[in-house]
C-alpha cells in the first residue's frame, strides 16, 4: 500500500483529477448524513475508472476514501468494498482483495436478504472469486457457484447498488476465472455461451466491453487472432472508449496485430489508434 508521503501526494492528485467527487464532497460537508451516499458513490465510480486506467495507487485511495465515508453503514461499507477489492487486485494484492471481499460478503449475508442485498453480497462473492483465481486458488470456482445461487434469485436486468449483478454477470465472471486459472479453452466455451444469454444485452455497455477484452485474451492464448480481432472490433462498436483509452484493451489489441494471422480490419483499427506491432 502507499506510504504516508505517497498517500498525501496521491490525495492531492485525487482531489485534482476527481471533479465528479466535488459536488459530493460539498454536500457531505454541508450535511454529512444526507451527503454520505452520493459521496461514497462518487468515490466508487472514481475508483473503478482509475482501475481501468491502471492508476492503481489513486484507485486504492479513492476506494479507501469511500470506505472511510461509509463507516457506520454496513451496506455502504459493503458497496465500497467492491471497489476496494478491484483496486487491491489491480495492485497485485489479490490475496488481500479476496480476504476483504469475502469477509464483507459474509458480513452482510443473512438468511432474510432482500434483492438489493443479494446483489451486493453476490457481487462481493464474484470479486472474491476473481481475486482467488488471480493467485491460482482453485476455490475461485466455489465462490462463483455461491454467487450463482444468489444470482438465480436476483435475475437479470437489475442494477442494485450499481452492481449489474445477475446470472449474466456471473456467467462472465466464470470466463474471467477460467482465464486466470490458465484454462483458455474452457473460458472460450463459457464466453460463447455467455454472450448468447438473454441477460447479455441487459448488461451495461462498459461491462460487456470489459468482458470482450477478456475474451480477446482467451482467444490469443489459443492462437486464434481472427476471433480476438472480432471481439475487439465489437468492443469498439459497443464502448469505443474502452479500447481507445484502457491500457488493458490496447495491450490485447497490440498482441493481436502482432500475430501473423491478424485480419486487416484489426490492423486498420490499431493504426487509427496509434497501436503498433512493435
Amino acid at each position: 500500500m502507499p506510504g504516508p508521503v505517497s498517500s498525501m501526494r496521491g490525495t492531492r492528485r485525487l482531489s485534482v483529477c476527481c471533479p465528479s467527487c466535488w459536488p459530493g464532497q460539498r454536500g457531505h460537508a454541508h450535511d454529512p448524513q444526507a451527503g454520505r451516499v452520493p459521496l461514497v458513490e462518487a468515490y466508487r465510480v472514481t475508483a473503478s475508472l482509475l482501475v481501468k486506467l491502471d492508476e492503481t495507487e489513486l484507485a486504492w485511495l479513492a476506494a479507501d476514501r469511500a470506505m472511510t465515508v461509509a463507516t457506520g453503514d454496513p451496506l455502504l461499507v459493503a458497496a465500497a468494498t467492491v471497489q476496494l477489492g478491484q483496486a487491491l487486485r489491480a495492485a497485485g494484492r489479490a490475496r488481500e482483495a479476496g480476504t476483504a471481499t469475502l469477509a464483507a460478503a459474509y458480513r452482510i449475508g443473512t438468511p432474510d436478504l432482500d434483492v438489493a442485498r443479494l446483489s451486493l453480497c453476490g457481487t462481493l462473492l464474484v470479486q472474491a472469486a476473481l481475486a482467488a483465481a488471480r493467485h491460482g486458488d482453485d476455490r475461485a470456482a466455489a465462490r462463483v457457484d455461491e454467487a450463482a445461487d444468489l444470482a438465480a434469485e436476483v435475475g437479470d436486468g437489475n442494477d442494485h447498488h450499481h452492481t449489474s449483478f445477475g446470472p449474466a454477470a456471473v456467467a462472465l465472471a466464470r470466463v474471467a476465472v477460467a482465464i486466470d486459472l490458465g484454462t483458455p479453452d474452457e473460458a472460450i466455451v463459457r464466453h460463447e455461451k455467455a454472450v448468447g444469454r438473454d441477460g447479455w444485452r441487459w448488461l451495461p455497455p462498459e461491462h460487456r466491453a470489459a468482458h470482450l477484452i477478456d475474451a480477446g485474451r482467451a482467444y490469443l492464448q489459443v492462437a486464434d487472432p481472427v476471433n480476438a480481432a472480432r471481439v475487439l472490433l465489437e468492443v469498439d462498436r459497443t464502448a469505443p472508449a474502452e479500447v481507445r483509452h484502457r491500457p488493458a484493451a490496447r495491450n490485447v489489441l497490440a498482441a493481436t496485430v502482432r500475430h501473423p494471422g491478424a485480419p486487416a480490419t484489426i490492423v486498420a483499427l490499431a493504426a487509427t489508434l496509434g497501436v503498433t506491432r512493435a
